[in-house]
């Protein structure tokens, strides 16, 4: 069975609980998020993490000795390289001819050979080490440890009584000041002594010294995969301290009866962009330090919270409150499957915010697979940009949770794509345009890796690009449009060059691609034309006619892009009613039925192309999917459920896939997400899907509470945002709307829907329009 597209839309101008249901708390003015514990970390996914941006720590809360793990986000492995196989184009007819052929394993075997890049792995991100604080002679805590991690304030602190006195060690990432700051206090003056010192487990093996107050690690990178190390580095820490001796003696400053100690860490490497690696750390760590000197830690720390706040404090959330929130973070994660916490659903949406104010934060780099927190030097999957859906996940919440700031990072990467890209299309495919694959790195690399079963898709930059449009269509703000549209051009130009067709259905497809990362059971995962592309590809199109539409159009790009497009795969549904993966019925035949990517979802979440009020036979065939598939799967993975099971408006199922993600399979005792390992986008994935619950803005309408769960039946979710630059404010009682507050940041006409009414509503910018819903019907208020 197959169904076309719809066409284009217009062109747009803690007491322990003790039930497993405790009682809903009384409620009371709400107290600032936190995550909180009765004992230090053991382990690193225990941690709490802090960054400005570009700096990242985690903190242990330590008591005779504390331990802060260091990341910079530019510290990655090798150098700038051109992975760029000059085999690819002489050998892609015959890829190409072979799967048309249906041979997918000797497909397969070409590309391995002839069409990955070189090095076939991507650069690791790098920690810098730890910076250890040992503090001599001092006893065990009392009863009353705590350490908690305050995400309104923005300050992680250890607080505790050892022999008599009252000890405060607090730790931020400012991103105003550039550094991550730490101090400590005591009860009582002269009570606080320690040594400073670093602990690197870089192959490099950096050097410490000391220089006058400050604490100095100096190094490089490493080498991998056969790319030279070109990276220096260099991790600086200034003392300030209020009374007492501070002294150094090799690679160790100590500090010595002090009343208060403030410790200053600026970190920097040679990056200077993904081919210049002439910058010098130590001049720029030093520069950082001379604008902090006299700043009193008050001052630093009230910037910090008002820069933090200027964006945390746009979204208030409440999705109702119990005598669970009492208890310790570990202990409501460890009981959450059975205890009825939906405040932890909160902190936890919160807590993604958070996370994306302290790692992604114009002028660094965009958050990568962990965000910036990293304690190994080979973690992970490399910890790299994992565009076939992990990147993306990452930057889902920004736009509707009013982080756009945030975004402007991955906006860079992919302004850097679109120049390593364009080598890589002229190169491998001898096309216009730029393509980034499956992976990229701080050195953007963008040919295919890790063997052709994975990485020969497409389709990543074009994937990026739709987030380049989003952040228009947020904002609606033309001059930026015009700015960013080449690279969306440049993008649709490649596809406009490689598409070919199909021999057994006529339409245009990509080939050779993938269907991230799922084997089809016919030899390999090679194939022409997965469900994803095509989804992707007319996303990509359609964007480019509305900012032609918008910008004034080249009527010949325009003629090109809307008769190719036309020839694009459409959907279709196979014999089990399900949406199909590829253009063949081969689901059934899927070496994984339950594969963690839903790659041919894509078209429901993140795009508005199948919906259940637009499209509902497409949706029930993605709906078959997705019960196929099931719902416990990897951290990430399950956030992506969440989010499709929110679209498909079902609030209850989208609770329970909910419930999974912050069970302790998936969440840390941190709030961490839990791939496992550690993997940030679940975080994110979690913050996304609830907005998806209480907010849609999708199809030109903005959907009020389109799958609102009978576990949340009262609350509120203020400060969001919905496409064409309106802020939105709901809230519900009962399980009912009680009143939502439209304002307008541009003129502009909107569609709003709740369950079966719908209102049309015109606005001027700065205009709020308040509504209600009468009997079930949406009204001015």
């Amino acid at each position: 069975m197959t169904l076309t597209r719809r066409s284009t839309l217009a062109v747009l101008g803690a007491a322990s609980a003790l039930t497993a249901a405790p009682a809903r708390a009384t409620r009371t003015k709400t107290s600032p998020p936190r995550l909180w514990y009765r004992q230090p970390a053991k382990e690193w996914v225990e941690a709490l993490p802090v960054g400005s941006g570009k700096l990242g720590a985690m903190v242990f809360g330590g008591v005779a000795s504390e331990r802060l793990q260091l990341n910079e986000d530019t510290l990655w492995a090798g150098g700038p390289y051109d992975p760029a196989n000059p085999e690819a184009l002489s050998a892609l007819p015959e890829i190409r001819r072979l799967i048309d052929a249906g041979d997918y394993a000797q497909a397969t075997k070409l590309a391995d050979a002839r069409f990955l890049g070189a090095p076939k792995r991507q650069m690791a991100y790098q920690t810098i080490g730890d910076l250890k604080l040992d503090f001599p002679g001092l006893g065990e805590a009392s009863g009353d440890y705590v350490r908690d991690l305050d995400i309104d304030g923005a300050i992680a602190a250890t607080t505790f009584t050892a022999d008599g006195l009252r000890y405060r060690r607090e730790v931020i990432g400012s991103h105003p000041d550039g550094v991550i700051a730490v101090r400590l206090s005591a009860s009582r003056k002269g009570a606080i002594s320690l040594d400073l010192s670093f602990a690197s487990p870089l192959k490099s093996k950096p050097v410490a010294t000391v220089e006058g107050g400050a604490l100095v690690l100096t190094g490089a990178n490493e080498s991998r995969e056969g790319i030279p190390a070109a990276l220096t580095f260099e991790c600086r820490v200034e003392v300030q301290a209020k009374g007492g001796t501070v002294t150094g003696r090799g690679g160790m400053l100590s500090i010595r009866g002090a009343d208060e100690v403030v410790l200053l860490i600026a970190a920097a490497t040679s990056y200077r962009r993904y081919d210049d690696v002439s910058g010098d750390p130590a001049a720029l760590n030093k520069a950082t330090l001379a604008t902090l000197a006299g700043k009193p830690w008050a001052k630093i720390l009230a910037d910090h919270q008002a820069d933090h706040r200027a964006l945390f404090r746009r979204v208030d959330v409440d999705f109702g409150r119990t005598r669970a929130e009492l208890q310790p973070t570990d202990e409501r994660i460890r009981q959450s499957p059975t205890t009825d916490d939906p405040s932890l659903a909160a902190l936890y949406y919160q807590y993604g915010r958070y996370l994306l104010i302290a790692c992604s934060r114009p002028g660094g780099q965009p958050a990568n697979l962990q965000g910036i927190w990293n304690d190994k030097t080979s973690p992970p999957w490399e910890s790299k940009y994992t565009i076939n859906i992990n990147t993306e996940m990452n930057y889902w919440p920004a736009e509707p949770t009013h982080l756009a700031p945030c975004v402007e990072p991955l906006i860079a990467l992919v302004q850097d794509l679109a120049v390593t890209g364009a080598r890589t299309a002229k190169v491998m495919y001898g096309a216009r345009g730029w393509v980034a694959h499956h992976n990229t790195d701080l050195w953007r690399a963008t040919a295919p890796i890790d063997g052709a079963i994975y990485g020969v898709w497409p389709t990543g930059g074009a994937w990026l690009c739709k987030h380049v449009f989003d952040h228009y269509d947020y904002s609606r703000d033309k001059a930026y449009l015009a700015r960013v549209y080449p690279l969306m051009k440049g993008s649709a130009r490649f596809f406009l060059d490689t598409l070919v067709v199909d021999p057994k259905f006529g339409v245009l497809v990509t080939s050779p691609s993938i269907s991230p990362e799922n084997d089809h059971g016919h030899g390999s995962s090679l194939v022409a034309g997965p469900t994803m592309d095509q989804a992707i590809i007319w996303d990509l199109f359609d964007n480019c006619l509305k900012a032609e539409g918008v910008l004034g159009a080249d009527p010949a790009f325009v003629a090109e892009l809307t008769a190719t497009r036309g020839k694009l795969a459409p959907y279709r549904i196979g014999k089990d009613g399900q949406l199909q993966e590829w253009q063949e019925d081969w689901d059934a035949d899927a070496k994984e039925p339950q594969h963690r990517h839903v790659s041919h979802l894509y078209g429901l979440f993140p795009s508005d192309q199948i919906g259940i009020d637009t499209t509902p036979k497409l949706a029930a065939a993605a709906r078959t999917s997705l019960l196929k598939r099931g719902d416990l799967t990897t951290g990430w993975a399950i956030a992506w459920r969440l989010n499709l099971w929110a679209r498909l408006g079902d609030g209850d199922h989208a609770h329970e896939v909910l419930r999974l993600l912050l069970g302790p399979e998936r969440t840390y005792p941190n709030m961490f997400d839990a791939h496992p390992p550690f993997q940030i986008d679940g975080n994110f994935g979690g913050t996304s899907g609830m907005t998806e619950m209480i907010l849609q803005s999708r199809d030109d309408r903005i959907y009020l509470l389109p799958a609102l769960p009978s576990a949340w039946p009262t609350g509120h979710i203020t400060g969001l945002r919905a496409r064409g630059a309106v802020g939105v404010d709901v809230r519900w009682a009962g399980g009912k709307l009680s009143e939502a507050v439209l304002t307008a940041k541009a003129d502009g006409r909107h569609t709003v829907v709740h369950g079966k009414s719908t209102l049309e509503i015109e606005m001027k910018q700065g205009q709020s329009v308040r509504l209600a819903a009468r009997d079930g019907v949406l009204v001015r208020a």
